[in-house]
């Protein structure tokens, strides 16, 4: 049960729930045409896709029902509930799958993205992940000089997190659902500081300063030969 939230909390909240992600653009493939996001939130990310693929049908599977009548504004198809008991409630197969900033709140990452791809990724689609980075300074510093940590309402050490990643885990993930990293991003270098922190440092801090590692996969057919991933920077500010 969930305590009483103050202003400040609930602000943030309705914040994170009404972002679009419109840092994924680079990562989308040139058509789709059934769209999938697990975990959309109010749905504005959906909206977004929908003026890039504009006879798309985008469906959203979300678990808090609190933001039922936003998502079905903003989706074609508004399913409220657990994405492992509402599979069967989908219909046919997607050529793009977003699971943004949710494979860390489940108990077992690896299980539910092998069910969702295998079940709904059509041949020759395109999923895309996003996950924290633990190994953020932010995390790190005060480990090293502090040796303390503490949870927060959001953010890398959000307290509903229940799993942590970092570049070789993140990458992991994917070829463990037979899946093959084909494009990456990281955020978190959008600003001036980190921005001249990791140009100072020649690129060694960088993935120290990734806040987030966000791949774009294809399924395989067989064992996964994972090729060397060219992360991009992000320079969209979300």
């Amino acid at each position: 049960m969930q305590g009483h939230r103050g202003p400040t909390q609930v602000s943030a909240a309705k914040d994170y729930y009404s972002r679009s992600r419109r840092e994924i653009r680079s990562l989308l493939p040139s058509r789709a045409s059934r769209i999938l996001e697990v975990g959309p939130g109010a749905g504005f990310t959906l909206l977004w896709l929908k003026s890039i693929y504009p006879d798309a049908t985008t469906f959203g599977v979300e678990l808090n029902q609190a933001l039922e009548a936003d998502l079905r504004e903003h989706a074609d198809v508004a399913i409220i509930g657990d994405i492992d008991e509402l599979i069967s409630r989908v219909g046919s197969k997607f050529d793009l799958i977003l699971l943004l900033d949710v494979l860390e709140h489940v108990p077992d990452p690896t299980r539910t993205l092998q069910a969702i791809t295998r079940k709904l990724l059509m041949d020759g689609g395109r999923v895309i992940v996003s996950v924290p980075n633990i190994a953020h300074l932010s995390v790190t510093v005060p480990l090293l000089f502090q040796r303390r940590f503490a949870y927060t309402d959001s953010g890398i050490l959000d307290r509903t997190h229940l799993r942590f990643f970092v570049e070789d885990t993140a990458v992991k993930l994917f070829n463990d659902s037979n899946l093959v990293v084909k494009d990456g991003l990281i955020t978190g270098l959008e600003g001036p500081k980190s921005m001249m922190l990791d140009r100072l440092t020649l690129g060694l801090l960088t993935h120290h300063l990734a806040k987030q590692y966000i791949m774009a996969g294809e399924l395989t057919g067989g064992p996964v030969a994972q090729p060397r991933i060219n992360w991009k920077k992000s320079r969209l500010i979300s």
